[in-house]
Order: C-alpha cells, then sequence, then structure tokens
C-alpha cells in the first residue's frame, strides 16, 4: 500500500439535490454503480503506510456514504451517534464539547481546550466547530485514545478526524434536495473534474435550514429559524509525476441559532417565553485558507501544509421570563450579548516512509498561533458591565511515530511528541464608576506519547496491546466574570491502558473489534457556573474510566448489511473538589457520560427490473441508538433520562436518480441535550434543552 496522496480517495457517490440537477442536467456522465466497501477495514487517513486496522488503537469510521444515508448533516450528530462519544451542546454554534470514553474536560474550559482533537483536513480546529456541516465528507474518524504521535493534531482523549473530498481527473458530483416538516429544508451539491492536463478542481455548496421546535410562548411561532450555508472550493496542481499542491477555500455560516437555556421540566410543547425576533441577530461564520504541498522522494514523501482559519461569532445568552423568575423570584427576560473572535495560523512539515520500506515511520514540526477574544459588551441593563478578554496561544511540537516489525506476526509501534506552549491574558471587567484591569501568562513543556504491540493471529485478524500518555495544557477560562476567576487552571495528566482485537473474514462479509481500557487522569478541568452571580470558576479534580467496547459488522448477503456497536463506560470523579455550586465529591459519576451506548444498523439494497428503465433499485436503511441516563453536573444532583433514537429511510433508485422519504426520531423521544442545576430563589432549580422530536420527510438526490 502506498501513502495516501490526493488521488487515492475511493469515489462514492452521495445523494443530492433538485435544484442542482437542473443547473447540472447538460453535463453528460453515467452513473457508477455504489461502491460498498466495509468502512471497518478501508481506513488510512494518516500521512503512514500502514491502516489504521494494523495499529494498537481503536478508531471508529463512518464513509462519507453512510454519513448522506445516516442524513447526518453536522459533525455534532455524527459524534452523538458514536458509541463512547459524548456531546455536551445547549444548541448554540459556539457551544460544544466533546468526551470520548468518559476523558476529556467536564465542560470545555476555552477555546484552546485539548482534551479532544480536531483536524479537518490536517488542520487544527477547536471543537468549537462542531457545528460545522458534513459538506462532501468523504470520511469522519474518531481516533480514541492519546493522540499526536502520527500527525499535527492532538487530543489527550483522542482525535476527531475529518476528511473532504479532493478533485479528481473523473468529472463527478453529486446534487440533493429535501424538505420536511417543521420548515427543515436542505439544498446541497457537488461538481468536480479536470481543468487541464494538470489542473483538477471542486466545488461544494449547502444551503439549509429550520424552524426551531421551540415556540414562542407569546406568540406561537417558532423562537428562531436557523440558517446554515457553506461553500468549499479546492484546486488540486500536478506540478509533475514526484509534486502536487492542493489549495482550498471554505466558509460555513451559521445565523439564528442560540444557546437553549429552559427550565425544566419542559412539557409536551417545549416553549420560551422571550420577546418575538430575539436571536435574530445571532451569528457565526468561519473562514479556512489552506495549501498542501507533497513531493515524493525515493524513500519517502514530504508533505507541507499551510492554513489559516478565521471564526466571528456575536450571539445572545437568554434567561427567558419562566426561568428568571424560578432562579431570582420575579419574571424578566435577562441576556447577555457574547461575541468572540478568533485568528488560527499553522504550519506543519511531515515526513512519511515510502511503501514498501521496512520500517513504517514518520515525523513531523509543527508550529500554531491562535488570537482570540471573548467580550461580553452589553446585557439587559447596558453596557455599564461589559467585560472584555483577549487571548493568544503559540503552539510548536516535534512529534513522531514509527512501526516496526520484531517478527513476521508481531509489530511494535511507538511514537513521542514535544510541545511547547506560551498563553497569554488580558481582562478588562468595568462595573459601574469603576474598571479592572489584569493580565496573565502561562508556559508549559511537556511530552506526551505511546508504545504498542499488535500480533497478527492470522492474514485478517491480530491482537495488540497500547499504554499511552497523554496531557491536557493548563490555560485561561474564556468565560470570567472578574479577575478573581481569570487565574490559570492547572495542567492534566494522564495515563491510559487499552487492549483489544480487531478481526474480518477474507471475503470480508463479518469484521469484529473490540477493547478494554482504563484510563487516569490528574488534576482534570471542571468549568463551574453559577447562575446566581453569573460567575464561571475553573476546578481541577482527578478522574478515573475503564470500559468495553464492541463493533462488527456483518454481510449475509451483497444487498444486506448489519453493522452495530456497544460501548460501556464507568467514569467517576476519584478527589473532592470545592466549587461555589456545591462540593464535587470523591466517586461522583463523570456528567454527560452514559454507562451503556449501543447502536444498531441495517442498510437493505435490492436491484428491480422495471421495464426499459435503467439501473432501479429499493433502497431502505433503518438506525437505532441507546443512550443510557446520565448525571447532568459534576455534583450529581440529578439525571438525565436514558433514550432511544429509531430513523428510517426509504428510496427508489433509477439511473442516477432517487427520490426518497425519511423519519428522524420516529419514536418521538425528546431527550435531553444537557442540564444545568441551580439553588433559586424558591428551592432546587434546573434547566437544561430538549431534542428535536419527531421529523418527517423526503427527498431527490441526483448522482453522476
Amino acid at each position: 500500500m502506498t501513502p495516501p496522496s490526493f488521488h487515492s480517495h475511493a469515489k462514492v457517490w452521495p445523494r443530492t439535490t433538485l435544484s442542482l440537477a437542473l443547473s447540472l442536467a447538460c453535463i453528460q456522465a453515467s452513473a457508477a454503480d455504489d461502491p460498498r466497501e466495509l468502512p471497518l477495514t478501508l481506513i488510512n487517513a494518516d500521512a503512514t503506510s500502514t491502516p489504521y486496522k494494523e495499529k494498537p488503537y481503536a478508531v471508529t469510521a463512518i464513509e462519507g456514504k453512510e454519513l448522506q444515508a445516516r442524513r447526518q448533516d453536522n459533525l455534532a450528530e455524527t459524534l452523538r451517534s458514536t458509541p463512547g462519544v459524548s456531546v455536551y451542546s445547549s444548541g448554540g454554534p459556539n457551544d460544544y464539547n466533546i468526551m470520548i470514553r468518559g476523558v476529556g474536560s467536564l465542560y470545555q474550559m476555552s477555546m484552546d481546550d485539548s482534551s479532544v482533537g480536531m483536524s479537518l483536513d490536517g488542520i487544527d480546529l477547536s471543537t468549537r466547530n462542531l457545528s460545522l456541516g458534513t459538506l462532501d465528507v468523504e470520511r469522519v474518524e474518531v481516533l480514541k485514545g492519546v493522540q499526536g504521535t502520527s500527525s499535527s493534531a492532538s487530543g489527550a482523549a483522542g482525535l476527531i478526524n475529518v476528511i473532504t473530498r479532493k478533485p479528481t481527473r473523473e468529472t463527478e458530483g453529486y446534487v440533493r434536495a429535501e424538505i420536511a416538516e417543521k420548515g427543515r429544508f436542505l439544498q446541497e451539491g457537488a461538481i468536480g473534474g479536470a481543468l487541464s492536463e494538470q489542473l483538477s478542481a471542486r466545488i461544494a455548496l449547502r444551503n439549509s435550514g429550520e424552524d426551531s421546535w421551540i415556540d414562542n410562548s407569546n406568540s406561537g411561532h417558532p423562537v428562531s429559524e436557523p440558517r446554515d450555508q457553506a461553500v468549499r472550493g479546492s484546486l488540486l496542481w500536478d506540478i509533475n509525476e514526484s509534486t502536487r499542491a492542493l489549495l482550498t477555500a471554505e466558509r460555513n455560516d451559521a445565523d439564528k441559532r442560540f444557546n437553549n437555556l429552559m427550565l425544566r421540566p419542559y412539557g409536551s410543547a417545549p416553549s420560551l417565553d422571550v420577546p418575538e425576533g430575539l436571536f435574530d441577530d445571532n451569528e457565526k461564520s468561519t473562514e479556512r485558507y489552506s495549501l498542501r504541498v507533497e513531493h515524493d522522494f525515493d524513500a519517502m514523501r514530504l508533505t507541507s501544509t499551510t492554513a489559516t482559519t478565521k471564526t466571528d461569532f456575536s450571539g445572545l445568552v437568554v434567561y427567558d421570563n419562566r426561568l428568571y423568575e424560578a432562579l431570582y423570584g420575579s419574571p424578566s427576560v435577562f441576556w447577555n450579548v457574547d461575541e468572540s473572535v478568533e485568528r488560527t495560523y499553522s504550519q506543519d512539515f511531515n515526513l512519511a516512509s515510502a511503501a514498501g520500506s521496512a520500517i513504517d515511520w514518520q515525523a513531523g514540526l509543527m508550529a500554531s498561533r491562535n488570537e482570540r477574544s471573548y467580550d461580553t459588551p452589553s446585557n439587559t441593563f447596558g453596557s455599564a458591565s461589559a467585560k472584555y478578554r483577549d487571548f493568544t496561544s503559540n503552539r510548536y511540537a516535534a512529534y513522531g511515530e514509527a512501526t516496526l516489525p520484531l517478527t513476521e506476526s508481531l509489530k511494535l509501534t511507538t511514537g513521542l511528541r514535544h510541545t511547547w506552549e506560551r498563553k497569554t491574558y488580558k481582562g478588562e471587567y468595568n462595573a459601574p464608576g469603576s474598571t479592572v484591569t489584569d493580565a496573565h501568562r502561562h508556559n508549559e513543556n511537556y511530552s506526551t506519547g505511546r508504545i504498542g504491540l499488535t500480533y497478527a493471529l492470522t492474514p485478517h485478524s491480530s491482537i495488540y496491546g497500547l499504554v499511552s500518555h497523554g496531557h491536557k495544557a493548563g490555560g485561561f477560562n474564556d468565560y470570567a466574570g472578574s479577575p478573581a476567576d481569570s487565574a490559570a487552571y492547572k495542567a492534566a495528566n494522564l495515563d491510559s491502558l487499552e487492549v483489544g482485537f480487531k478481526s474480518e473474514t477474507q471475503d470480508a462479509q463479518f469484521a469484529l473489534n473490540g477493547a478494554l481500557y482504563v484510563t487516569r487522569t490528574r488534576n482534570d478541568h471542571i468549568l463551574s457556573y453559577n447562575p446566581n452571580t453569573f460567575a464561571t470558576t475553573a476546578l481541577n479534580a482527578d478522574t478515573r474510566s475503564r470500559g468495553a467496547e464492541l463493533e462488527g459488522l456483518w454481510r449475509p448477503q451483497e444487498m444486506l448489511t448489519f453493522k452495530a456497536a456497544v460501548s460501556y463506560i464507568d467514569a467517576r470523579i476519584t478527589t473532592d473538589a470545592q466549587a461555589p455550586t456545591g462540593a464535587v465529591q470523591s466517586g461522583n459519576r463523570v456528567p454527560d457520560t452514559a454507562r451503556w451506548n449501543g447502536t444498531l444498523g441495517v442498510d437493505y439494497r435490492q436491484p428491480l427490473t422495471l421495464g426499459n428503465l435503467p439501473q432501479a433499485a429499493f433502497n431502505a436503511r433503518a438506525d437505532y441508538q441507546y443512550v443510557g441516563a446520565r448525571e447532568a453536573d459534576p455534583q450529581n444532583r440529578f439525571d438525565l433520562a436514558a433514550y432511544e433514537d429509531l430513523s428510517l429511510r426509504v428510496g427508489l433508485e433509477i439511473g442516477g436518480s432517487e427520490v426518497y422519504a425519511f423519519a428522524d426520531n420516529l419514536l418521538n423521544q425528546r431527550y435531553e441535550l444537557y442540564g444545568f442545576y441551580s439553588a433559586g430563589a424558591s428551592g432546587d432549580v434546573t434547566y437544561g434543552a430538549p431534542a428535536r422530536g419527531r421529523t418527517v420527510g423526503m427527498g431527490y438526490a441526483y448522482r453522476f
């Protein structure tokens, strides 16, 4: 196997939109058969020639065609349906927290939190960008456990690796359109191909939106009408047989999305008591520009990736009349304006061994600079208590990993990374008649790494063991309400042990992977928010997570595929910590982490004979997920209930076209996305956000 290049991406036929189909009808191209590879085996996004299935750590991969079959149109939806992964969100485009196997930050501290890494085409992004859509995505990979020795991206709990489709020499593309209840719609498409003997290009676009499933209790109308737009263009230049350059530009806009803070219980018809149009000016935009250059030498490949990203966010955080009354004793609508500007510049150089080398290795150097602000310039009462916070983060790292054959069946994989971090913070806090400023610096140098063995039982099955050491850098709380909350929180260190197996049959009709693991974290990060004082405090406490996971695929016949996974996680806080909102006790469960989580997907495709109609087929897919109860906060004061999610999709395909119907959350379970607790004016107060209920719709797709 050769190291992956820009042309090594398998051609996958995604589904498409009617509106773009009309504009592309003049293109002469034939539809190819839908490839049906096993996503458990075709995994190889790093720079080396060894596929992930031969490495000593667990990876869950979701191919682009499966993302579209599941109709998971953003990364948060994809991760929420992945066993072992927890996603905390109150619904806003800038508010996400991820935990993998019960490891992560217990609420995200800052935009440069390194608990879970995120990489988009080899470019580091903050996990605050989980609102990004899965537009024209080839594959999403969840690499579990300590990462950072095989690429510039790092994460103590794991890495979310997103790979978009690249230009090819063959003209190809798709369009897709959907319409559903509650004003939900989607239009998207992509087209790519050769421009000349040396140039290829691809462009992808998406326009989507919905009416919020939360109503305004005053008008009966949806409290907001979120809208998302995205465009990505890429240009591939084959300079010569050994050198290639890929230029990519991308922009994503999310408008009218909001943090949903709703008093529990929500009732059968969730609503907020707020003025009409309150969230109309909420907006977030993300731009990405990158240049990736590859050059092949006789014994290695050199890859240079240069990138810059820009993110602007502005939105309201609102307590409606009911929540404010529960907290403070009288009805009122209170809101804060949050504004954030983030700029990141990065450079990565990577050397990787050529195919056929006795030792599979890679090494790299990376540097990045992040400049950001997180401000609260005004609230309901004006700008007298405005807060302004500016941060910089400079990160430099040297990393490397190698896989050495010790015997014909035994391989050793070892990797090491050393990172230098330099962070600064400046704050300005206003109060009527006074202004207070403060500033801090935080520097760290640390090493992380892993060492593992893989033993091949057969050519298609192996067992492995892995020991890893990870680090989550200290830093500054983005949400500090005063200098008293602005001091740097401590770094966290973790050690983990994982053993597992990976197997598949020779005919690729059955595959099964499993793992057992335990992780201990010292000085894990806890963010404590007190809604009574609007103060946010950063704490540290030790945690321990242990568990097991199993995922498999069975294809009893060519037209039928079953894919299932189950995860068990026992994650606990192991030291006491004192938060302003209440004591965190040793033995408490890590919040937002269900003990049991499982999925089952069934995909069926039956070719049909319909007169002279070409390539007719009936398609059907069902996806089921169970998520067990989980604690809402580090103090374990209340639970978020277990839930089940069932989605269906059926379609009729003729040639390159398909008409389909779908039902999301068929069981209509309005499960909770997060939960908070506060001591209110007349007793305990809990609030959170319900997920969207049942949604039924239809769509049209065309691929060429």
